[in-house]
């Protein structure tokens, strides 16, 4: 009983994570061999999940396919006289999300807006309009939008429409939403303007987030963390490094700014600066655009301070997907890279991640293991007040073979 659980277990987590592939099938046979494939390993899974307990979250995880229905499942459950509340649909379809099962997600979001006895919140529309353009496309969720009461266009649904565009790059689309944003007088949040902000960022056009921070003071909408670090990260890929620890000063008396992930984030921020060796001088020239496919020097800043605010929120599983990402990138990996994510794991006492990374830069054919940039590191974490950090620091370095300054300025 317990091997075969942990057989299901396995097999379902293999199953979600895997990325799958569309594409064409060259001939009518190689189709239903497929199929059939699928259909004997959906049975296997379905004859051990009977072990398990039987809930409409497992009936519904046990489609393996986007073309088999969710409707189906829901229609099943209600005819065997069980209850669907709003909050399972909502929890289920939030699962299947995280699965990226866009299509199985939208079923359930069809079948909250077809029945009247539910009644949908702001952000039930906004949810729908996202799946709407995951499944169906960026012109069916804008049809959606536009077709929606006007007691249903909040900042929520506006927003959702605003991050779908953001997702493909549609600058266009996206400047013309935020410009019906601003006129609509509505209750926004720093979500909205973060959206427009990301957008700038990954498209390159970083001289435009001055004007949404500025557009965000004039509407009185408080920042959050998440736009503190794109503000950060926006002057720090234009090298304008005055400007960023302008931004730091801001947030270090800014009221909201006490929470412990607040203060993790800004620590590392400035031990980044400090140690990072940012500077204008010596290092503009490698901001140059490389070929197709290839994440510049100018991203690869954004990537550092994605891993610094995962860092500062202490989501090391976050923290470990952008290092991993970053690691797969085609472009050199600089000692800017290292410092960034060592710090950041040093933050959360994970010492033995800290270690491998030392390891791991020692043996890179790209970068080679820069000593001084690991005793500026720790002359950083002392200038912030974080004395054991350093000292951990230290020990690990000893432990991989390097001679740390024993007394640091």
């Amino acid at each position: 009983m317990a091997a075969r659980s942990i057989f299901l277990s396995l097999t379902r987590n293999a199953q979600r994570d895997k990325k799958i592939q569309f594409r064409s099938i060259s001939s009518s046979l190689e189709a239903v061999k497929q199929e059939l494939i699928t259909a004997t390993h959906e049975e296997s899974v379905d004859d051990f999940a009977e072990l398990e307990k039987d809930d409409l979250k497992s009936r519904i995880f046990r489609l393996r396919l986007p073309k088999r229905s969710v409707t189906n499942v829901l229609q099943n459950w209600v005819s065997d006289g069980q209850k669907i509340t709003i909050n399972d649909l909502r929890s289920i379809s939030k699962d299947l999300r995280r699965s990226q099962r866009y299509k199985h997600a939208l079923e359930i979001s069809e079948w909250m807006v077809s029945h009247d006895e539910y009644d949908l919140s702001d952000s039930d529309y906004a949810v729908r309009i996202n799946l709407m353009s995951q499944v169906f496309g960026i012109d069916a969720a804008e049809r959606y939008f536009e077709a929606l009461p006007s007691s249903a266009k909040t900042g929520e649904t506006y927003t959702a429409l605003l991050h779908s565009y953001a997702a493909q790059k549609l600058i266009e689309k996206a400047e013309h939403l935020f410009e019906r944003i601003k006129l609509s007088n509505l209750n926004l949040t720093a979500v909205t303007f973060n959206e427009l902000m990301t957008l700038y960022i990954s498209a390159g056009q970083l001289e435009k987030v001055p004007s949404v921070v500025e557009e965000m003071k004039r509407q009185n909408v408080g920042p959050d963390l998440f736009t503190y670090n794109l503000r950060v990260s926006s002057c720090a890929a234009s090298l304008k490094m005055d400007e960023a620890k302008k931004i730091l000063d801001e947030m270090s008396v800014d009221p909201g700014c006490c929470d412990e992930s607040w203060v993790r984030y800004l620590k590392l921020a400035k031990i980044y600066i400090i140690a990072g060796q940012l500077e204008n001088s010596g290092f503009s020239s490698s901001l140059v655009e490389s070929e197709k496919g290839v994440v510049t020097q100018r991203e690869l800043i954004s990537y550092d301070f994605l891993i610094i605010l995962y860092g500062g929120l202490g989501n090391k599983d976050r923290l470990d997907q952008i290092w991993q990402s970053l690691r797969m990138t085609r472009q050199k990996m600089t000692g800017r890279n290292y410092v960034c994510v060592v710090s950041s794991y040093l933050m959360l006492g994970h010492l033995r991640e800290v270690g491998e990374i030392i390891e791991q830069w020692k043996e890179s054919a790209t970068s080679e293991f820069n000593l001084s940039m690991c005793n500026k590191l720790l002359e950083a974490f002392m200038e912030v007040g974080m004395t054991d950090k350093t000292e951990s620091f230290r020990i690990v370095l000893r432990e991989k073979g390097c001679e740390p300054l024993d007394e640091l300025r």
